[in-house]
């Protein structure tokens, strides 16, 4: 797909005005109390406060307030993993979700989210003021005095705070960032001229390309199947472990070298595609669609198998659209708001067809990105001949879909149908016999099923009710493995310490085998546990109903 079908209208006017006191009231709500910080994954690496959620915000503050995007705050907007840990442990319900999709968004787009604001229609009092933290310090006459004088808004440079100082009417970095020192402006100071709404380049060019190609391939299955296919190759004549053993992988793209740690090993596919209608058995209770993925219909098509599997015998007719895609998730979760309203959109439309009673996905991120559909939509600018193009490909099979038309509403219709495996299978009831799986297992909370989504007391009931199934809990249930969508991709650092976090975890459990409910997390913690020499079997939740209900073996 080319870039001008991805370009979307970027919110103007009264919806740009809209999306931003959102931003600011979701900002507002944080009373810097630090309950999120025990709870931030990246804080507990590195004890840095503009790497935790406190910190994140006042970044965004600033930047509302007419601060820079600068290549230190895009990192440390980059380096959040989304795992909306702090969500769950604030008190005061900041709902940080949409405070780092909003700077994801400026991020990659790479702009600033204002124009200006502050005394005079320049830079404000706290940016002038010599910033927060490092960031600079109070100058004479208004002004800012820094290290390197004379400056405005440089490029901020590397581990050791060195930069280049240049541009003119700037501003200090605001915080103290990871390696990085704050350049404020020689002259300017408060109403010294408004911050221009400029495009920026806050990544370097290696992460940019490295994100193209990632976001070229992971959402669209049949190109990772073609990509996945010498990897498959490989893995059977033992080529992988030699060539990762060279470490010339790694030299060529971390990425690249990470994403073959984290591939996992070759598994029976299950013969055939799976058909478009999976009749239930029984008496019919409910009539469903299933969202089959990217990456878990490439890499574990059994677990899409197992699912539809379960839902028949739960008495569930199990529609599988063949026109449906990638839902978004990873782009969506990554900032990339315009593609993965592209993908929402097929996504709409495939299951708006199907005529479902709910749509059920047993990927927790992908339930995550569903479910906030409405919101994406309704942060994005619909111009001229967006309703009646809407109201053309609307399907009846919603009720009032074709009077409604725009997008935001056929999404909020479609995410109030969205459940998770077993958030759908709790709220059914078990009709089908469980049959005993004698096995002591952990489970694992995904994030975005945990946190995003809270869900968290489903799966364990599901799993209680299987006879001799024996669950122990993890000592660290909800802190975030590392996975994070693509993050392991783009952070391989930071979601490796994470990983064998987590895997030590696991291996301290005592469990031979590990339950999940997503498929980046299995992948994660399969290459961490293997990483440190520890062999644990891994199911999705679906698997392990399939084993009970079904008789079908675990891998």
């Amino acid at each position: 797909m080319s870039e001008d079908a991805m370009r979307e209208p970027r919110p103007t006017g009264h919806q740009a005005d809209e999306a931003e006191q959102r931003v600011r009231s979701a900002v507002k709500d944080c009373v810097h109390c630090g309950f999120c910080l025990p709870a931030c994954p990246t804080y507990s690496l590195w004890g840095e406060e503009m790497d935790s959620p406190r910190g994140r915000i006042h970044l965004v503050s600033q930047l509302l307030d007419g601060a820079p995007l600068t290549p230190a705050t895009a990192g440390h907007f980059d380096r959040c993993l989304g795992c909306m840990a702090c969500m769950t442990a604030c008190p005061s319900g900041v709902q940080y979700d949409q405070i780092i999709e909003a700077a994801r968004d400026w991020t990659e787009a790479g702009v600033n989210p204002l124009a200006g604001a502050g005394a005079g229609g320049g830079v404000p009092a706290s940016v002038a003021g010599g910033g927060v933290g490092d960031g600079g310090s109070v100058g004479g006459d208004g002004g800012i005095r820094s290290e390197a004088a004379g400056g405005g808004i440089g490029e901020v440079g590397g581990a050791d705070g060195s930069g280049e100082d240049g541009g003119d009417g700037g501003g200090g970095e605001v915080g103290r960032g990871v390696g990085s020192r704050g350049v404020g402006a020689g002259a300017g100071g408060v109403g010294g001229g408004a911050v221009k709404r400029e495009r920026t380049a806050p990544r370097p060019l290696a992460d940019r390309l490295t994100r193209e190609a990632i976001f070229a391939l992971f959402p669209y299955p049949r190109r990772l199947r073609v990509a996945t296919a010498p990897l498959r190759l490989a893995q059977r004549t033992g080529a992988d472990r030699l060539l990762a053993r060279t470490g010339l992988v790694g030299r060529v793209s971390p990425a690249a070298e990470q994403a073959l740690r984290l591939a996992p090993a070759s598994r029976p596919v299950p013969p055939g595609r799976l058909p478009e209608r999976v009749a239930a058995l029984g008496t019919r209770r409910a009539v469903v669609g299933m969202l089959t993925g990217c990456v878990q219909s490439v890499f574990f098509p059994g677990v899409n198998a197992a699912t539809a599997r379960v839902l028949a015998a739960e008495g569930c007719d199990v529609i599988i659209p063949r026109s449906q895609g990638c839902c978004g998730a990873l782009s969506l979760h990554s900032g990339r708001v315009a593609e993965a309203a592209h993908f929402a959109r097929q996504t709409i439309a495939a299951f708006e067809a199907a005529g479902v009673d709910a749509i059920v996905v047993n990927s927790a991120g992908c339930g995550s990105a569903m479910k906030e559909y409405e919101r994406l939509f309704a942060g994005l600018a619909e111009e001229g001949g967006a309703d009646e193009e809407a109201t053309a490909t609307a399907s009846p099979a919603l009720p009032g879909q074709l009077e409604a038309g725009s997008w935001t509403v056929r999404a909020a219709l479609l995410s109030s149908r969205v459940r998770d495996l077993s958030e759908f299978l709790d709220a059914l009831g078990p009709v089908a016999a469980r049959r005993p799986v004698p096995v002591v297992a952990a489970y694992h909370d995904a994030c975005h099923l945990g946190h995003a989504q809270g869900i968290t007391a489903q799966p364990r009931s599901l799993l209680h009710a299987i006879p001799e199934l024996e669950l122990v809990e993890l000592r660290d249930p909800g802190v975030c493995c590392g996975s994070a969508g693509v993050y392991n991709l783009l952070q391989p650092d930071a979601a490796s310490a994470l990983g064998a976090r987590k895997a030590d975890s696991v291996a301290a459990s005592g469990a031979p085998l590990l339950i999940s409910a997503n498929p980046g997390c299995t992948l994660q913690i399969s290459a961490a546990l293997a990483s440190q020499g520890v062999t644990i079997r891994t199911a999705h939740i679906a698997e392990v109903l399939d084993a009970s209900i079904n008789g079908v073996p675990l891998a």
